[in-house]
């Protein structure tokens, strides 16, 4: 079947149908509710914290085709708050309904190898890599890129899910054994100073707006806490890592949010050098910030973008300082202390068992500078 439905705007009253239903899809769902939209929520699991502010379900496995067409019939534009969907799933989509951002991207971006050929076609740098699928690719491999060095699972990876470091001593073809035979890239290890990512978006008419970079903190492989604007980041490559994002969304034809994740590396005579990291072809945990901290938030540019509306102002609110705290695991319980903190911005996401790991929420605060 081929998509006839009218192309042009989304218009207030129309439905959105976002595929994933987990804390991204409840965000996106709350900012469309803001400009008079509905939508429709497509996921597999039944307890998804999504279904909770959506208009409508559809409870189904993705690789349902009915049920994906069934979806896509009855919504104006569909998105997805999460990448690790079969490619098949969005091909089915987007017969029936417009899907942002495009197949394309889609299969880009799920793939680490896919990814990082793709950016390095586009002059960009990342870390060294090699395609892993034996034993002996990855003896190959650590030849070639030396130790330490990243094995990780080419799809299917997140919050340090799907990866192993290998250093000097360690057994390597029993490391890559613990990941089943899946297909692997081996990742040569960047001495980098920090991460910092941008997020941004393009619209249906190619304009684009870009958040500041933010700093970005890991525990255990989790995202805990972003800083914004990146501490000490001089403007040259905060308008770098810019452009890096903008390069990347304008060659993937790209509508919607995204994320590019770099890591600032030190260069020669104090000067940074960035590197691509990862790119997450949707709204991003360190973008949560904005709902706050911005003009627009990333949930509410999410909505303009795939709808084809005019992307908002994507500065920082009242030129203030932001920080985003992730609420992991059972940290969720001191939401009683956040509340009572004056300037703190509590945000839970209804989900069930707080499990070690599980991002259950988070929190944002706004600081004036000492100096402003």
């Amino acid at each position: 079947m081929t998509n006839s439905k009218k192309a042009g705007p989304v218009r207030p009253g129309g439905t959105i149908g976002i595929l994933g239903g987990g804390q991204l899809g409840r965000m996106i769902a709350l900012a469309a509710a803001n400009y008079g939209l509905k939508v429709h929520v497509y996921a597999p699991d039944a307890d998804s914290p999504a279904f909770d502010v959506a208009a409508a379900k559809t409870v189904a496995p993705y690789e349902d085709p009915q049920a994906l067409a069934a979806f896509a019939d009855s919504v104006d534009v569909v998105t997805y708050e999460f990448e690790n969907i079969p490619h098949a799933t969005a091909e089915i989509l987007a017969q029936h309904a417009t899907l942002h951002p495009n197949p394309r991207a889609l299969l880009t971006t799920q793939d680490r190898l896919a990814e990082k050929r793709f950016v390095n076609g586009l002059g960009i740098p990342t870390a060294p890599f090699q395609a892993v699928d034996t034993a002996e690719d990855l003896a190959d491999a650590l030849d070639a890129l030396g130790r330490p060095a990243v094995l990780k699972t080419r799809r299917f990876g997140y919050d340090g899910k799907g990866q192993r470091m290998i250093r000097d001593g360690d057994d390597a073809a029993a490391l890559l054994a613990e990941f089943g035979g899946a297909p692997c890239i081996l990742e040569g290890f960047v001495p980098f100073e920090r991460e910092i990512s941008v997020v941004a978006a393009r619209g249906t008419d190619g304009a684009f707006a870009a958040y500041d970079p933010c700093a970005n903190e890991h525990a255990d492989h989790i995202l805990a806490l972003t800083r914004v604007p990146a501490p000490g980041l001089a403007r040259a490559t905060s308008d770098a890592a810019i452009a890096i994002a903008k390069k990347i969304a304008e060659a993937l034809d790209y509508v919607g949010v995204l994320a590019v994740e770099l890591f600032e590396v030190a260069g020669p005579a104090g000067a940074a050098r960035l590197v691509v990291n990862e790119i997450a072809p949707r709204v991003h945990n360190s973008g949560h910030w904005t709902i706050e901290g911005a003009t627009t938030s990333q949930f509410a540019q999410s909505v303009r973008a795939v709808c084809g509306w005019p992307l908002g102002d994507a500065s920082r609110v009242g030129g203030l300082d932001v920080e985003m705290r992730n609420l992991i695991g059972d940290t969720v319980d001191d939401w009683p202390k956040i509340l009572a903190e004056p300037g703190a911005h509590l945000h839970l996401y209804g989900k069930g068992d707080a499990r070690p790991g599980r991002k259950m929420g988070h929190v944002t605060r706004l600081i004036r500078r000492r100096d402003s």
